[in-house]
């Protein structure tokens, strides 16, 4: 456990100003919004608040000088002690502070909490995936209420300070020789309460909105990919940022396109004959929105399974240049049906090549003329 002070980064003799921008200079530093999913700085962060927490009052600093980490033992109040409860409970005992440089909420003593996000799926054609389509959406969302702000209260009044923890969203209770923080029960951190409710919202001082938004979807998705539209989510109460929209990517698929990352695998049927001899397919393409065609080549002596590669003939590369490729694969096809005079030239060719083949089979009046 380091020392306090250390953790500040101030003389055991400074000041009370000295110690606020120490800080002030920190939490700036480790704040979860400069610093998102990175649970090193979060830790950090708490640290320097539980180590202000306690240098910032004179009678639990005195203790401190005097008895070290052992005045902190058995109750909250220091580093790894269990001083703050979350990051919340941080941002609700010391939203003075963080409201110079982070938006803070004056009255509550908390952060501008950010909107929830929301999420809406797109189906979206193998086609539009891979070339990339505009599509309007339509969204359901929590939006601030209009008829009274976002304040959750009946026109002509106002929401009053919470009696119960002084406006400040956050109550203290005693333990032994420590006091431990958290959200207050009634305001639920807000640090007011709303009496004559919002008659619209019936004081939750949000409102369901419905809107068509326009999604651009760019060449290359594939199905289960997300889109980010920042700031497109839910509207917090009582102001804030806005959370994030999510669309959720869904695409039909194409018989005729078996689709592997950036690159497409397409069956190619062929008559045994053309295999044997050679000569020229025409093969379906992701060119002209997956209408497109190319004459291919297949060599004399193409075997059951043999393929070609068509370099760049893929998916376009989302963020990249260039595209995959497109890999053929060709399908012998073995009649089951033959006119007299096909089965009459394969059995010459079967002769030709020595190949002992079962024997044509006569109907009744054939065999009667014998």
């Amino acid at each position: 456990m380091r020392d306090l002070y250390e953790v500040l980064g101030v003389s055991r003799d400074a000041n009370a100003s000295e110690m606020k921008k120490a800080y002030y200079k920190l939490a700036k530093q480790y704040h979860p919004d400069v610093n998102p999913d990175d649970k090193a700085a979060e830790d950090k962060f708490k640290e320097a608040a539980e180590a202000y927490q306690v240098l910032s009052d004179d009678e639990r600093r005195a203790r401190y000088d005097r008895f070290g980490h052992d005045s902190l033992r058995g109750g909250g109040g220091g580093p790894g002690a269990g001083g703050f409860g979350s990051v919340e409970d941080i941002f609700s005992a010391f939203g003075d502070i963080f409201g110079d440089f982070f938006g803070g909420r004056a009255g509550g003593g908390r952060r501008q909490a950010r909107g929830a996000d929301v999420r809406v799926d797109l189906q979206l054609a193998f086609p539009e995936a891979v070339w990339g389509v505009s599509k309007e959406i339509k969204v359901q969302r929590d939006v601030s209420c209009t008829t009274c702000n976002g304040s959750g209260a009946k026109a002509g009044t106002k929401a009053e300070s919470c009696a119960t923890c002084n406006g400040r969203g956050q109550v203290v209770h005693n333990q032994g020789f420590f006091m431990v923080q958290s959200t207050c029960p009634r305001c639920r951190g807000e640090g007011r309460v709303v009496k004559e409710p919002c008659v619209d919202c019936n004081g939750r001082r949000t409102q369901v909105e419905t809107t068509v938004l326009a999604v651009t979807v760019p060449p290359g998705v594939d199905d289960g990919q997300t889109l980010r539209l920042a700031g497109k989510g839910e509207t917090p109460p009582g102001g804030g940022a806005a959370g994030h929209l999510y669309v959720v990517i869904h695409v039909r698929g194409d018989e005729r396109f078996h689709r592997e990352g950036e690159d497409v695998l397409t069956d190619m049927p062929v008559s045994f004959v053309k295999a044997i001899l050679g000569g020229e397919v025409e093969v379906p393409v992701l060119d002209e929105q997956c209408e497109g065609t190319t004459t291919v080549e297949i060599k004399a002596g193409t075997q059951p399974g043999d393929h070609i590669i068509r370099k760049g003939g893929g998916i376009p590369r989302i963020g990249k240049p260039g595209r995959g490729d497109q890999v053929v694969r060709w399908k012998i096809e073995i009649p089951t049906k033959l006119t007299s005079r096909q089965g009459e030239l394969l059995r010459e060719l079967a002769a030709e090549m020595a190949e002992d083949v079962k024997a044509e089979r006569k109907g009744l009046f054939g065999r009667l003329k014998k």
